[in-house]
């Protein structure tokens, strides 16, 4: 046995027989991982189930990081029963130098936002380390105490701020970090929650948004899910657009309370995660801070979009002359560079976020950051 599940991941699908489809769905436990794999026909019938080995393909370096050029070491972020682990990663260059503190995606993600064999967290860590920026990044608290998530009164809050506020401390206090110099850098769901981060803790230097989901996440499930069926139309995918509009419509409903049942809500969050949901607004919550900020969004990304996430951060930041917005026209909302519409296979294969993102993070992080163009529209894959 693997112990108890820690992490369901991204599941696949593969159009085998006519009328056939089969279905992947890693699942990471305690004590290693495997994939269920099923086959579900047109109408939706089950016919077979197995448990396969989870891919052990393992992280390899981006050619970009210069293993040489820093350290790592493991630090504990927070304090008592839900403290989590992370790793602190030191340019070993002198000098006080910016430091970042990453926040992961939506999900019980660990601190490289492990996705099969891609670490993007870890890529990124490693890359403006090697630039000169310390970078720390830490387990999720659903990640390493899972039973959190199913408090009633759990929120995007809970799930986030604590733990950042923590981690942003400990880089102001380690004597080679400019503590004038600590932003955050959050990616899809840590985008969102960053500006909610920055207003607990004033002191954060500046906020960088990579892929920020600004349309409610409610209605984007919806919208993800219609995108899903027009790339493997099917009877499956076309009940789960049902329920993701229903779900989303409880949600919306004025009848949604703390005591509306989870499994009726999407992604299983309990009814008053909702509430607090549905009156955040990122764009606005960002405006308020006097705080700097860039934002990365990849042209190819399906989950958070050019039209329908980053035409709200333009919006509603478009006073703002110290806010800088590029879009990267090959990259996916991992931000790894390919070509043709995104699928969710496009997370399978052993990648690295583009080189282009790194060196733009890096390069707005540097004292004299004006060289980055504000509202530039696109940027192109550059390579290592």
């Amino acid at each position: 046995m693997k112990g108890s599940v820690s992490e369901i991941g991204q599941p696949t699908t593969e159009q085998r027989d006519p009328g056939l489809v089969r279905v992947s769905v890693p699942v990471t436990c305690e004590r290693g991982g495997l994939t269920v794999v099923m086959s579900v026909d047109d109408t939706g019938m089950l016919h077979g189930l197995r448990f396969a080995p989870l891919s052990t393909t393992s992280w390899t370096p981006p050619p970009y990081a210069a293993r040489s050029g820093f350290t790592e070491q493991e630090v504990t972020v927070g304090t008592g029963p839900l403290a989590v682990p992370g790793t602190l990663t030191l340019p070993r260059r002198r000098g006080p130098r910016p430091g970042v503190v990453l926040l992961s995606g939506g999900g019980p993600f660990d601190r490289d936002e492990t996705s099969g064999a891609n670490k993007p967290l870890k890529d990124l860590s490693w890359g403006l380390a090697s630039r000169g920026v310390a970078v720390l990044r830490f387990d999720k608290v659903t990640h390493t105490h899972p039973d959190v998530a199913s408090a009633p009164d759990f929120t995007m809050s809970d799930e986030y701020v604590p733990h950042a506020v923590a981690a942003v401390h400990l880089l102001h206090r380690h004597p080679a970090v400019d503590a004038e110099r600590v932003f955050l850098l959050g990616h899809s769901m840590g985008g969102k929650a960053a500006p909610r981060v920055a207003a607990a803790e004033p002191s954060v230097a500046g906020l960088i948004i990579l892929a920020g989901d600004a349309e409610p996440m409610h209605h984007a499930a919806v919208r993800v899910a219609r995108y899903l069926s027009t790339v493997n139309p099917g009877p499956a995918i076309e009940a789960a657009v049902t329920i993701a509009a229903e779900q989303a419509a409880r949600v919306d409903s004025p009848e949604l309370s703390a005591t509306t049942p989870a499994e009726d809500l999407p992604y299983g969050f309990p009814g008053q995660y909702w509430l607090d949901m549905r009156g955040y607004d990122p764009v606005s919550a960002a405006a308020d801070t006097d705080k700097p900020m860039l934002i990365l969004q990849g042209r190819r990304d399906y989950q958070v979009t050019v039209d329908d996430d980053l035409a709200r951060w333009r919006r509603g930041l478009a006073h703002r002359s110290d806010v800088t917005i590029r879009i990267y026209d090959a990259d996916n909302h991992l931000f790894f560079p390919g070509e043709g519409p995104s699928t969710p296979t496009d997370y399978d294969a052993p990648q690295h976020v583009d080189h282009a993102v790194v060196t733009d993070i890096a390069q707005w992080l540097a004292p004299n950051r004006g060289k980055l163009t504000r509202f530039l529209p696109t940027a192109r894959r550059r390579r290592s």
